[in-house]
């Protein structure tokens, strides 16, 4: 088929977690895919939504896109989000040479 460039089409074997917790007013059910693609930085999917971001420790900082990407409908509960993901995402020093 000669419409596509292939791009990449790799193979890889990762570690996947899934995590379930709730705040004082939510319940989050979260899929964490770690793998050496994009670079370095872990896929953290909702389970509820199928919303899904390439998030590392870094990314944490930013509530305000945590709050966009998983349609949460307060600052605070993004807060909640980003402090138990900080614990358990790594910081990717590899992915601020393409910030």
């Amino acid at each position: 088929m000669d419409l596509f460039d292939k791009l990449y089409d790799e193979d890889e074997t990762v570690k996947v977690r899934f995590v379930g917790f709730t705040t004082e007013n939510v319940r989050y059910d979260f899929g964490v895919i770690y793998t050496n693609m994009f670079f370095g930085k872990p896929l953290v999917v909702c389970m509820q939504t199928g919303r899904s971001t390439l998030m590392d420790a870094a990314d944490l900082k930013n509530t305000d896109n945590i709050q966009k990407v998983f349609r949460i409908s307060s600052k605070q509960e993004a807060e909640d989000l980003s402090a138990f993901f900080e614990e358990s995402l790594p910081f990717s020093p590899i992915a601020e040479q393409y910030d």
